[in-house]
């Protein structure tokens, strides 16, 4: 990597880590023409969004499957900058679905926000109408403001509000689980109510639910050509060793090797920042924050089936160990053709505790009775391949008080950033805050640099009586 110390040379960065955070703010800096290095030790981008062959199976396969709302503006300006808008695929409605199969759908109507979803919402089977007043009410109080986090969970919060089990069983907690990848005992207000307010009263477009219809390593190792067409490097299966900036700079230290950049954007999981950075004071302050941070598991199970088991292409399950069905061979045929008369399916379950001691087999034991539960055409059908992803350390949880031990961008050496959805975004650990988080650290070191270019975008625009709140 070239120095930036001669004035006639771009200013070099070293991005350490091939996840969204790396990737969007290599491809944001490599952009505004900065000279971009970025080491990835595994063999492929992407992070926790990632796929890879089944080996034996000739399937690809996502870790976890990823989605995103259409309030997550920074995620689609990436991928917009990416080139790869059309390969997500949109749907306006969720369906709701209880075992033996009875199903409701949310979607938007005609009424202006915060009211648009609530003519499918008052003709919604799976609550009764005490539960959807207690709903109702609950949703009223998130209208006019946030709340902040003032160390009170969200389970709290809907008791003390009137919810009842049924409310919290097949309403609150399928949602925040999915999106907060936590128990709502160990989730903050301000989170919760950001989750909600931010897609479901807003906008309708705020609402919208975005599937990736390729291989997340598909979408995302797009990164590679961007910032190699605009001069910068991507080092895959090169860890990084240490870093140690001096006044003139930052040497990175692969194996043998000593790469010097005039930056260094460290976009690694929270828990591997401390092997990284020089033992000094400020390491072990830092690191003492971080170690407060909790994460939480998500678990991945994908089944094959020789026939089709629903013409439904993702669904919400509701008071099961399996809480979303993707139909991935119905979405990935959207874009890439036959379905070939099979159901592949990924069923996630979201903090996946319970799941973490139980063996593969185990777990597709269950997976299949309970799928079969909501669809009575998976008990007929024959499970032709399995296969279980476990990601232990998924996400950080949003525990009330959390937001206390996350950095900022900057970081105690003025020529190193911090990038992950683990830094203060205001949003918590999802693929939106993670590309918030690389654009904001590429803003960071812009202004280090004496410029002051712009990567992040605003939020959506309320719409409807929401604008009253704005």
């Amino acid at each position: 990597m070239s120095s930036g110390s001669a004035t006639h040379l771009p200013l070099s960065v070293a991005v350490l880590g091939g996840g969204l955070a790396g990737l969007s703010a290599g491809c944001a800096l490599a952009d505004a023409g900065y000279q971009v290095e970025l080491f990835e030790r595994r063999p492929y981008l992407g992070g926790r969004a990632s796929s890879y062959e089944l080996p034996g199976t000739g399937e690809v396969i996502d870790n976890c499957q990823h989605v995103l709302l259409g309030c997550c503006t920074n995620l689609i300006d990436f991928y917009y900058r990416l080139g790869v808008e059309e390969q997500i695929r949109w749907y306006d409605e969720i369906t709701f679905i209880l075992p033996g199969g009875h199903s409701s759908m949310l979607k938007p109507g005609a009424l202006p926000p915060p009211m648009h979803a609530a003519p499918s919402f008052l003709e919604s089977t799976v609550l009764d109408l005490m539960d959807k007043l207690v709903i109702a009410r609950a949703m009223l109080a998130l209208v006019p403001a946030l709340p902040e986090d003032d160390g009170e969970s969200f389970l709290s919060w809907l008791l003390r509000h009137g919810q009842t089990q049924t409310a919290i069983d097949r309403f609150w907690s399928p949602v925040l689980i999915s999106a907060l990848n936590d128990e709502l005992d160990r989730v903050s207000v301000h989170y919760a109510a950001m989750v909600f307010r931010e897609s479901f009263l807003k906008s309708a477009e705020a609402g919208r639910m975005g599937v990736p219809a390729v291989p997340l390593s598909e979408l995302y190792g797009t990164a590679a050509q961007y910032i190699e067409a605009r001069g910068g490097k991507v080092q895959l299966r090169t860890a990084v060793d240490s870093i140690r900036p001096d006044a003139d700079g930052v040497g990175v230290c692969v194996g043998a090797e000593a790469v010097r950049a005039d930056y260094v954007i460290l976009a690694t999981p929270f828990s591997s920042v401390d092997k990284l950075l020089p033992d000094a004071p400020e390491l072990k302050a830092l690191d003492d924050e971080l170690q407060k941070l909790e994460t939480s598991p998500i678990t991945g199970i994908h089944l094959w089936f020789d026939r089709q088991i629903t013409p439904l292409e993702h669904a919400v399950l509701l008071e099961r160990t399996i809480q979303w069905m993707f139909h991935k061979s119905k979405i990935l045929a959207t874009r890439r053709g036959s379905t070939e008369g099979g159901s592949y399916v990924e069923l996630v379950v979201s903090s996946s505790k319970t799941l973490l001691e139980k063996s593969r087999a185990e777990i597709v034991e269950l997976a299949v009775r309970e799928l079969g539960e909501f669809f009575p055409a998976a008990r007929e059908a024959q499970l032709v391949k399995a296969t279980v992803v476990k990601e232990v350390h998924a996400t950080f949880s949003p525990l009330p008080g959390s937001d206390a031990f996350r950095p900022g961008h900057a970081s105690p050496w003025p020529r190193i950033f911090f990038a992950g959805d683990w830094t203060a975004t205001g949003w918590p650990s999802t693929m939106e805050g993670a590309v918030r988080s690389g654009y904001g650290a590429a803003e960071t070191l812009t202004r280090s640099a004496g410029r002051n270019d712009r990567f992040l975008v605003p939020d959506l625009p309320a719409k409807g009586l929401m604008r009253l709140f704005e």
